[in-house]
């Protein structure tokens, strides 16, 4: 590098010493980093939250009023990742089945194993859950729903008996600090293949 000269000797950068591709260089630089994002990437999140109560004493699967979502992936390849919280309580003498429709759900059951057993994803027994408590669960399922459509996920409960099953209340519902409201969501979440 040319020296100035008096009085600091501070010395310039000549023209050849500069790189000059540098502003390419940084382009695709930046443009492997967006790449590689992109194919890990969260593509979106949609929750709906339950905040009302429901109950059924079916005891054959029932869609749970306000505990579907709905998502359109961005492409066929990517995957949904459902996440359904419950807050429940049941019956003295009941045991509530949970699980999930929509997508490849169904399948993210139990085995069948004779032919009384319920396949369900989870299930919550009448200990759990008081008269003045709720008991919580959650399903997690991975999908591969191999769609670029929408797909809804639903939660779905019964019971084994004709007793009934509560969301977001205790099975006692007197309007008293010991007998609770609770809060139940299900989330989607796609993510890059």
């Amino acid at each position: 590098m040319p020296d100035t000269g008096a009085p600091w000797n501070i010395p310039y950068v000549a023209a050849s010493d500069l790189v000059k591709d540098w502003p390419t260089d940084n382009q695709e630089q930046a443009e492997a980093i967006a790449d590689a994002l992109d194919r890990t990437a969260i593509r979106q999140v949609l929750q709906t939250v339950k905040t009302d109560t429901f109950s059924t004493s079916s005891t054959s699967f029932t869609d749970v009023t306000g505990m579907s979502v709905s998502i359109t992936p961005s492409d066929d390849s990517n995957k949904i990742l459902v996440v359904a919280f419950v807050n429940a309580s049941d019956g003295a003498a009941a045991t509530a089945h949970y699980r999930l429709t929509g997508g490849n759900a169904d399948d993210f059951v139990g085995d069948a194993a004779g032919s009384n057993r319920v396949r369900a994803a989870f299930s919550v027994d009448r200990g759990l859950a008081t008269s003045s408590g709720m008991a919580a669960g959650t399903i997690v399922y991975l999908d591969s729903p191999a769609t670029a459509s929408s797909v809804t996920y639903q939660l779905q409960v019964r019971v084994d008996s004709a007793t009934a099953v509560y969301l977001n209340r205790t099975r006692t519902d007197t309007d008293d600090a010991r007998y609770p409201r609770g809060a139940s969501s299900i989330t989607a979440i796609e993510v890059t293949a």
